[in-house]
């Protein structure tokens, strides 16, 4: 099993308390997000966990306790824009904290297991494309040397978002003027020692020097866990997305970074309300069982290619 942990909320930088004791534990419950009264038991153990993928803007919170992941291979995907806090609200300064954390954690785990995500790119009066090079070039720069890769993506506009992006006068880019930004970024990122991929992108940036992107990679994983696995596209992401299939245990309308861009929140409500019910001993992130509510224990196991 690929644990995602995770595309929904921000697990490192706000419940990494929460996942230490269910790593401690050995489960963790998750609702199906398409029906909450679904609750399945995950198991978490290290026999079946092949590998955990992070997704963070800010992983300092769990960073003085990497060592009690000794028993798992995990990597992390770490989202550093040159957005202000009118758009990443939560965020705190790139320059002063974001760029020496992301440096400190590739010097403890290694530049492979930390991929730098520039992403989304929002054009807009503000944060025009020459700004957008501009910021793109100061952070390879200073990320030189901790990252082998970066991933690119152009926002989507969802309906959950559309307000918001209207709000900034988010511009849609032509196919043209997205081949030529993301030109200058690819040769920017190859100047620095890094490979550069888009992320479920419709269009084909490969005319630009830019591959295909897998978040859950598995050509990744199995370089970092040394075995091959037997692991599926995943079928709940979107067909331009050619991530392999995984588990994710993170839930919506929990993360307090308070992006604009996030498709993760519905609404800084919602967000509030599930904060507050949140418990870092309970067995599920933000809310507690129900007692007309059921457990099922899901049958997972590694996915490893027997010899």
């Amino acid at each position: 099993m690929i644990l995602s942990a995770s595309r929904r909320t921000d697990i490192p930088n706000y419940y990494s308390e929460w996942f230490f004791n269910r790593i401690k534990e050995g489960y963790a419950y998750v609702r199906n997000p398409m029906n909450p009264r679904q609750i399945s038991e995950i198991p978490l153990t290290p026999d079946v966990v092949d590998c955990i993928v992070f997704w963070t803007k800010n992983p300092a919170q769990m960073m003085a306790r990497l060592g009690e992941l000794l028993a798992y291979n995990y990597y992390f995907q770490f989202t550093l824009t040159g957005y202000g806090k009118d758009i990443e609200r939560g965020v705190p300064h790139k320059k002063e904290r974001m760029l020496p954390i992301f440096r400190e954690l590739s010097n403890m785990i290694g530049k492979e297991r930390v991929i730098w995500r520039y992403d989304p790119i929002i054009i807009n009066d503000k944060y025009t494309t020459e700004y957008q090079i501009s910021a793109f070039r100061q952070i390879a720069q200073a990320l030189d040397g901790f990252t082998e890769k970066v991933v690119i993506s152009f926002v989507d506009i969802y309906s959950k978002i559309k307000k918001n992006m209207e709000r900034i006068h988010a511009a849609e880019l032509t196919a043209g003027e997205r081949v030529s930004l993301a030109s200058r970024l690819a040769e920017i990122a190859g100047k620095h020692h890094m490979t550069i991929a888009a992320c479920a992108e419709e269009m084909d940036l490969q005319s630009a020097g830019i591959e295909r992107n897998c978040c859950i990679d598995l050509q990744l994983i199995e370089r970092l866990i040394g075995y091959p696995l037997k692991a599926s596209k995943d079928k709940n992401q979107r067909k331009e997305c050619g991530c392999a299939e995984s588990i994710d245990i993170g839930v919506y309308n929990t993360c307090l970074n308070g992006c604009l861009y996030c498709y993760a929140n519905y609404s800084e409500q919602s967000v509030a309300s599930a904060v507050r019910a949140y418990d870092a001993d309970s067995p599920l992130l933000c809310g507690q069982v129900m007692p007309e509510e059921t457990v099922k224990l899901r049958a997972v196991r590694s996915l490893k290619v027997s010899r």
